[in-house]
C-alpha cells in the first residue's frame, strides 16, 4: 500500500468516527494508533462520556463483527469464552462461541467482575485465541478488546490485578466536550442517533495490511535507546515497586511505530515515543507503599512517567 493510500484510508477511518465522537480527535487518534499497533484499550473515566459508542463506532467504521459483554460480579469465564454443549444427535459435544469471538471487543465495567472472570481474558488478549476442553480457537482478525471502568464509584468492585492491567497496550481517558461541542452533539441527535449513519471506512482486510505495515516502520538505534532508558528508569526508581515490563516496552515500540504511520511518516521520532510514554506505561507501574511523603511533587504514576521523560534527554 503506498503512502499516500495508507494516509487517506487513516484519514477517512478518523473522520468517519469523529461523526459521530465530537471534538475528541485527540482521543480518536489513540484508539487508530493502539488498533494499527495490534493492541488493547483500557477506558477509564466516568459514566456518559461515550466509551461505548466510541467502541461500536470503531466496529462499524471498519466493517468489523462487534459484541458488548457487561461485566458484572456473577459473570462466568464461560459467558465470555463459550460453553460445550451436547449434540444428542450426533452424540458428541460441540463447542459453542462465546461474545468474545468478535473483532472489536467491549469488555464494560471489567472492574466488576471476579478476578477469575477477569483471567479469562488473559490467553484471548496476548495470544488471540481461546483454549477450552484440550481445544484451541483462533480468534478473528483484527481482534481489540476494549474495556471500561469507572474511576470513581469503587463499591462492588475487584481491581485489575497487574497481570491483567499488563495486557492492554494504553489507557486512556476520554473526558467531557466543551459546551460547543456537547451543544452540537445534543442537536445532531434530534432526528436519530448518528451512529446509526455510519459508513464503513475500511474493512478488516484494511487493517490488517495497515497493522503489517506498520511494522516496517524504521525504528532508530538512538530511539531504541531512548526508549529503554525510559523503561529502566521506571524500575530503577525509589518511587515505584514494579516498573514497566518488557512487554511494555514492546507496546510503546509497537505504538511508536502505529502512531508514525498515523502522521504519515515510515520512520519513528522521538515525540512518538514521549507522546506516548504515559498512555503506555503509567497503568503498569505500582508505585512504592510510602509513595506519598517521597512522592516530590509527582501525585500520581502518570506524573511519575512524566518527571522521568523530564529527566531523560531527548535525542536529535
Amino acid at each position: 500500500m503506498e503512502v499516500s493510500e495508507t494516509g487517506e484510508n487513516i484519514e477517512r477511518l478518523c473522520r468517519t468516527i469523529g461523526r459521530v465522537i465530537y471534538g475528541k480527535d485527540e482521543v480518536i487518534r489513540l484508539v487508530v494508533v493502539c488498533l494499527l499497533a495490534k493492541g488493547h484499550i483500557l477506558i477509564e473515566d466516568v459514566p456518559g462520556i461515550g466509551k461505548t459508542t466510541l467502541a461500536n463506532t470503531l466496529a462499524r467504521s471498519v466493517n468489523c463483527s462487534f459484541q458488548r459483554i457487561q461485566f458484572t460480579s456473577d459473570l462466568l469465564p464461560t459467558d465470555i469464552l463459550g460453553v460445550s454443549i451436547y449434540n444428542s444427535r450426533e452424540e458428541r459435544f460441540e463447542f459453542q462461541r462465546g461474545p468474545i469471538f468478535a473483532n472489536v471487543v467491549l469488555a464494560d465495567e471489567v472492574n466488576r467482575a471476579s478476578p477469575k472472570t477477569q483471567s479469562a481474558l488473559l490467553e484471548a488478549m496476548n495470544e488471540r485465541q481461546v483454549s477450552y476442553d484440550s481445544n484451541t480457537y483462533p480468534l478473528p482478525r483484527p481482534f481489540i478488546v476494549i474495556a471500561t471502568q469507572n474511576p470513581v464509584e469503587h463499591y462492588g468492585t475487584f481491581p485489575l490485578p497487574e497481570s491483567q492491567l499488563d495486557r492492554f497496550m494504553m489507557k486512556i481517558g476520554i473526558g467531557y466536550p466543551s459546551t460547543a461541542q456537547e451543544i452540537e452533539m445534543i442537536l445532531s441527535r434530534k432526528e436519530g442517533d448518528p451512529l446509526n449513519e455510519v459508513k464503513p471506512a475500511l474493512d478488516a482486510t484494511d487493517v490488517l495490511a495497515l497493522q503489517e505495515q506498520v511494522e516496517t516502520i524504521r525504528v532508530d538505534s538512538s530511539l531504541m535507546d531512548y526508549l529503554m532508558r525510559i523503561v529502566e528508569a521506571t524500575r530503577t526508581s525509589d518511587l515505584v515497586d514494579l516498573g514497566v515490563s518488557p512487554r511494555g516496552g514492546l507496546s510503546l515500540f509497537r505504538l511508536a511505530q502505529a502512531r508514525a504511520l498515523v502522521n504519515g511518516r515510515d520512520y519513528v521520532v522521538p515525540d512518538d515515543i514521549k507522546l506516548l510514554a504515559v498512555n503506555a506505561f503509567a497503568h503498569r507501574l505500582v508505585l512504592s507503599s510510602d509513595y506519598g511523603p517521597r512522592a516530590a511533587g509527582a501525585s500520581s504514576a502518570e506524573q511519575v512517567i512524566k518527571n522521568i521523560l523530564s529527566e531523560i534527554p531527548v535525542p536529535l
